[in-house]
């Protein structure tokens, strides 16, 4: 006869009530006699020993312990089983991992006592020999202390299934995430830490522990059900989906609290075009966040994972441009993390645009002819430009595209507030993202000034157009050149009054503003004032004419 391997592992309780008799509480295995097994067989296949199946017989009260018929069942302590061990698998790398203290490779075995450590860009998927996945994240550090096939040797020859599967991972340092199969199990698949023991039935959880002072462990359950336990104390607690559990090194007891809801993420834009992504996640949060960062949507392969604190913005750095996935949970007062929320966003921040030379931004000069010059990318053969009235582009006023120099020059007549920017293109046409907007003021052109002498003569006046908030330098010279300059002043007003000049001829007058952050405007256009002979001497002579 040959045993069929049910699929529902019994504790000792059920025993108790299945045979009348009590027993340890220990897992056991819950076989059913086929046909042409025998007690030989039985116990050389399947059971540590002989000897073994004196004390199954015992336990499953058989009436004639050297005969076994078909369909009867026989309650094993695993304890009793034979078991081999079996390999987990690699089947997923990022980054920086390791397995054992070597560089690891998809396809890889993983034997009993093995480690695989994450970098903190790394991250790593383990197929247990159940078919059971452990998603290891950056930072972090998980060993298979017990993969174990029962019942059967591999290849032997079974009735619709190969045997019963045990497992444990151990969590020396960051996290592990469980996505189990149900299968015929030995003993629930445990996860173990420093500070707790997690049996697992769930078939979705998180299991994670922090190396630090407090030592803490904590559990969260996303589907099905996990049993919490500290290695010693108190006992644990039961935790069903929606549930999760902390505790530490120096509590007397577990805390267990329902999971935080997701977060609301919808804050993160589309679309990046920096090679840092920056977002303000957390700003408006009461809690801290745990945030994820993957290139595929299962988060097999995260290259990011980190504890957020309120009021603080997301970064991640050193990214490639193309899709990525982010998700985020809160993190309770106990440790305990909740719900996940994802998303994703595409990054093209490549080709960078060209560094900005000239004009630098906040840069202000006068209406007309304006250069603009940048360094170009290498690879990036040929540049595009825009200039504008407001910062979002939408009222653009000259745009030239596969510029092949470094510079240009633009005629821009009208005064007021620009914004330019550049982006770079590469010779297959790949065109990189904009930079940020370069301000950029045009103020108009000095008004020409009028002037001449005062209604009584005894002064030059001058009057000009300008801001009431400026400043201005004002010069008298008697050459076009104004190397011979006869008077100079600044004055707060748009007009200035000096004495008449004691010599007659033709003088020049201009006029230049100085704005309160200390622009200087070009001097206006020259203004022409003839300053008349003063004949009011020859007044007092005519009398010595009329004695001659």
């Amino acid at each position: 006869m040959t045993l069929l391997m049910l699929a529902r592992p019994l504790t000792a309780a059920a025993l108790a009530l299945a045979v009348g008799t009590a027993v340890a509480d220990e897992p056991t295995i819950d076989f059913v006699v086929a046909r042409a097994d025998t007690l030989i067989g039985l116990s050389k296949a399947v059971l540590v020993s002989p000897d073994a199946w004196r004390e199954v017989a015992r336990l499953n009260k058989l009436s004639n312990a050297n005969r076994i018929r078909p369909g009867q069942h026989l309650l094993i302590p695993v304890r009793l089983m034979r078991s081999a061990a079996v390999s987990a698998t690699l089947v997923s790398v990022s980054g920086d991992v390791q397995v054992a203290g070597a560089p690891a490779v998809v396809g890889a075995t993983i034997a009993e006592g093995q480690a695989v450590q994450t970098g903190s860009a790394g991250s790593a998927v383990i197929l247990l020999a159940d078919g059971s996945q452990v998603r290891i994240p950056p930072s972090s550090l998980a060993e298979v202390a017990a993969s174990r096939s029962y019942g059967r040797p591999q290849g032997a020859a079974t009735e619709g299934n190969s045997g019963w599967f045990a497992g444990t991972m151990r969590v020396l340092r960051g996290s592990v995430e469980i996505f189990a199969t149900q299968v015929l199990r030995a003993k629930p698949l445990e996860v173990i830490t420093p500070t707790a023991v997690v049996g697992v039935r769930g078939t979705r959880y998180r299991v994670a522990f922090d190396d630090g002072a407090r030592g803490l462990s904590h559990a969260e359950v996303i589907e099905g059900k996990v049993r919490f336990d500290p290695p010693s104390g108190p006992s644990g607690a039961d935790l069903p989906g929606g549930f999760g559990a902390a505790a530490d090194a120096r509590a007397s007891g577990v805390v267990v609290a329902p999971l935080l809801p997701a977060p609301d993420i919808s804050i993160v834009p589309s679309l990046f075009e920096r090679p840092i992504v920056r977002f303000p996640l957390a700003a408006a949060d009461t809690n801290a966040l745990r945030v994820q960062l993957a290139s595929d949507a299962a988060f097999d392969k995260m290259v990011s994972d980190q504890i957020v604190a309120t009021g603080t913005e997301v970064r991640f750095a050193g990214l490639d441009d193309g899709t990525w996935f982010v998700r985020a949970r809160r993190i309770d007062t106990q440790g305990i993390e909740g719900f996940d929320a994802a998303g994703r966003f595409v990054l093209k921040a490549r080709p960078e645009p060209p560094a900005y030379r000239a004009p630098r931004t906040a840069a202000k000069q006068t209406i007309g002819s304006v250069e603009f010059s940048w360094a170009q990318n290498t690879g990036a053969t040929a540049v595009r430009w825009q200039i504008a009235e407001d910062p979002a582009f939408t009222r653009i006023v000259q745009e030239r595209d596969q510029i092949d120099a470094a510079s240009l020059r633009a005629e821009l007549t009208t005064p007021g507030d620009y914004f330019w920017r550049l982006a770079s293109i590469r010779p297959d046409g790949d065109r990189g993202p904009f930079g940020d907007p370069q301000t950029l003021t045009l103020r108009a052109l000095p008004e020409p000034p009028s002037g001449g002498p005062s209604a009584d003569g005894t002064a030059l006046l001058f009057r000009w157009g300008g801001r009431a908030e400026d400043r201005f330098q004002v010069q008298l010279a008697r050459d076009l050149g104004f190397t011979e300059i006869v008077a100079s002043a600044d004055v707060a007003a748009t007009e200035w009054s000096l004495p008449m000049p004691p010599r007659s001829g033709r003088y020049y007058f201009r006029y230049r503003s100085i704005e309160p952050d200390g622009f200087v405007s070009p001097f206006s256009d020259k203004a022409t004032v003839e300053v008349p002979r003063d004949w009011r001497g020859l007044g007092l002579l005519l009398p010595l004419l009329f004695l001659l």
